[in-house]
């Protein structure tokens, strides 16, 4: 993975010296980009916390939509300083966006990137709209109440089904984007098509347009369950891609509900052959179907696109 330049559709700016003062010789409004601070893997939390206190001073933390947080020391073994933004949350007011964990398998392997309860910071932060996460070690959600989250997404080489639990038993009526990266059992990722029973009846997310699904080694099966699951017709956009998905999984989609009313499938890094692929784009004419990096089977094993 590489660093991202862009977030919640802003570009990705990196706090440090003299970047606020480009910005402002600029005329660039110090809001129009998403924030991004870290540390090296060798500092403590209060070399963070120092850092987080110079940029809210610097930048203003009124001005603050979008944050990004990288590296906050040694993540393969402690979890995000999460208690120092919400400790800060009155020098936050318009944070709608925030992504955790955003960091390279350089930094630190996806799988071993250690997190905790996000569920205390949507508490202290119910203006947030946005909530990425990058890594699922130790990653929970106790049930919340939140009013304003329209997008969550969690990128893992092995999502805990007690997490997706927490996610099904919040109350998150405005959610419109649900992204998870199931990932692989090696790796922490216990999570089973009846695990997903509940999202995919689309019950608690009433306003749910996209749903992402992704990375899964349980692909197929996935396939197999969304054929029929109430959630597809509200859906616009349906993501099946990084994972394993088979002809198994496609011969699925073909044979279930109708999916003609989506504006995009992706299904991109698969094990379909070209035959079935031929088929979804034919019986799937106004869908934005992607079926990009076709991959082979290695002496009959497949593999996600991203694991440890």
């Amino acid at each position: 993975m590489r660093h991202i330049t862009t977030f919640a559709g802003l570009p990705v700016m990196q706090f440090g010296p003299g970047v606020v003062d480009k910005l402002d010789r600029a005329g660039t409004p110090r809001s129009a980009v998403a924030w991004r601070i870290e540390t090296d893997y060798e500092d403590s939390e209060e070399v963070f916390g120092s850092i987080l206190d110079r940029c809210l001073d610097v930048v203003g933390g009124e001005s603050i939509h979008a944050f990004v947080i990288g590296q906050w020391g040694e993540a393969y073994d402690t979890a995000p300083p999460l208690h120092l933004l919400i400790a800060a949350r009155a020098r936050l007011p318009h944070l709608r966006a925030l992504f955790i964990g955003e960091m390279t398998g350089e930094e630190c392997e996806i799988s071993w990137i250690n997190h905790t309860d996000v569920a205390p910071l949507l508490a202290a932060f119910p203006g947030l709209e946005i909530l990425r996460i990058r890594g699922a070690d130790g990653l929970q959600l106790s049930p919340v109440r939140h009013m304003r989250l329209r997008e969550l997404a969690v990128e893992s080489g092995g999502l805990p089904a007690a997490f997706l639990r927490g996610v099904v038993d919040s109350h998150l009526p405005a959610l419109t984007d649900l992204e998870l990266w199931l990932g692989v059992s090696e790796y922490g990722g216990d999570i089973t098509v009846e695990d997903l029973t509940p999202v995919l009846s689309g019950s608690g997310m009433p306003r749910l347009r996209r749903l992402a699904l992704r990375n899964a080694e349980i692909a197929d099966q996935v396939a197999a369950a969304l054929a029929g699951a109430p959630v597809v017709p509200r859906l616009e956009e349906l993501d099946l891609s990084l994972g394993i998905l088979s002809d198994r999984g496609a011969e699925a989609l073909l044979l279930g509900q109708p999916l003609t009313h989506l504006r995009r499938l992706d299904l991109s890094h698969h094990f379909i052959s070209a035959e079935l692929a031929d088929r979804l784009r034919a019986e799937l004419p106004g869908v934005d179907v992607d079926l990009s990096d076709q991959k082979e089977e290695d002496d009959g094993e497949r593999y996600t696109a991203v694991s440890e």
